[in-house]
């Protein structure tokens, strides 16, 4: 096992020379802890709010646009594009994209204990993957 130093932090590997019996050139297996301080996040997703001022806001939007300018091109391609293009940007300006995250429980039967008890599994894991010590993980196979 050898030492590195990555933030400070000492981080053991270890480097296996692997002969394949092919060739006079042998590989190498590099061997790297994994170590995660991601917290997850939490989830959310992706809504537009669509209510009567912001259907008026639309529709009077539409009924202002020049659509001439459209209208300018003979290729169908073209016209039809102009339009999507002119069209979206006024949908998008009257129901913009909101990120909202997820307000009720979506499982009710995942008491407080139980998710306290999940994250505290996952930091184990963490620890477990890497350690050698029989207790430890005899400890977190009965957790």
């Amino acid at each position: 096992m050898d030492n590195i130093y990555v933030n400070t932090k000492v981080c053991k590997f270890s480097i296996i020379s692997l002969v394949n019996g092919l060739s006079d050139h042998d590989g190498q297996i590099i061997t790297l802890p994994y170590t995660s301080n991601i917290t997850p996040k939490k989830p959310f997703f992706l809504t537009r709010e669509i209510n009567k001022d912001s259907i008026s806001k639309f529709l009077n939007l539409l009924s202002y646009e020049n659509w001439e300018n459209i209208f300018i091109n003979k290729d169908v391609n073209i016209l039809f594009n102009n339009f999507l293009n002119t069209y979206l940007q006024i949908f998008n300006a009257c129901f913009p994209v909101k990120k909202k995250q997820h307000s009720k429980i979506l499982k009710p039967w995942l008491t407080t204990g139980i998710r306290t008890s999940c994250i505290n599994k996952r930091k184990l894991y963490v620890t477990y993957r890497t350690s050698e010590n029989p207790n430890f993980i005899k400890y977190y196979k009965n957790y």
